[in-house]
């Protein structure tokens, strides 16, 4: 219990300090790794409380989604590399005081809430994901199969708009461009 403990404290840790990182740094694609890391970091605390399904699904889609929001930095950034040396945070006075409004309240919720009883006995992990499944395949799944579908419409929207138009060489305009070549000699 305590190593479990000690591991989802080193993995909150480290997807804090992520996500400090991602506001620090002047590059997108490094913000983008950061976040990357700090989602990361908890489908790793999730794998330490023994909840496997959800932690490899967080990771896995979170290094796909990242993967994917860099790429499409590079291709439509002016400056993704950070070069140029821009600022990732803005309202610094305004983020501040909500942020630490907002931990305050989170603190107080944790500490002041009744959580009820600690369960006695939990289902193990195979019937943990089992029930999961079935949540998500039941009353969920028109929200998620609505979601894959948005987001692949959306990718294929952002290929096709990346992608230069092209017109195809007709004989007629290429006689007619070598004659104004050779006109203009």
């Amino acid at each position: 219990m305590f190593l479990q403990a000690f591991f989802v404290a080193v993995f909150g840790l480290a997807a804090i300090g992520f996500g400090v990182a991602v506001f620090r740094t002047a590059s997108m694609v490094r913000s983008a790794l950061a976040l990357l890391f700090s989602q990361a970091a908890i489908g790793c605390m999730f794998l330490a409380m023994q909840s496997e399904f959800l932690g490899v699904l967080q990771i896995m889609m979170m290094a796909t989604e990242m993967s994917i929001m860099a790429i499409f930095m590079v291709m439509f950034m002016m400056d993704p590399g950070g070069l140029g040396g821009m600022d990732m945070s803005h309202q610094k006075r305004f983020s501040i005081g909500a942020g630490v409004i907002a931990a305050g309240a989170a603190f107080a919720v944790a500490l002041v809430s009744d959580w009820g009883p600690v369960t006695a006995a939990a289902p193990d992990a195979a019937m943990q994901t089992r029930e999961l499944g079935i949540e998500m395949l039941g009353r969920s799944m028109l929200i998620f199969e609505t979601a894959a579908v948005t987001i692949l419409t959306a990718m294929i929207a952002a290929t096709a708009v990346a992608i230069p138009v092209r017109e195809p060489a007709c004989n007629d305009d290429k006689d007619k461009n070598d004659k104004d070549r050779e006109a203009s000699r």
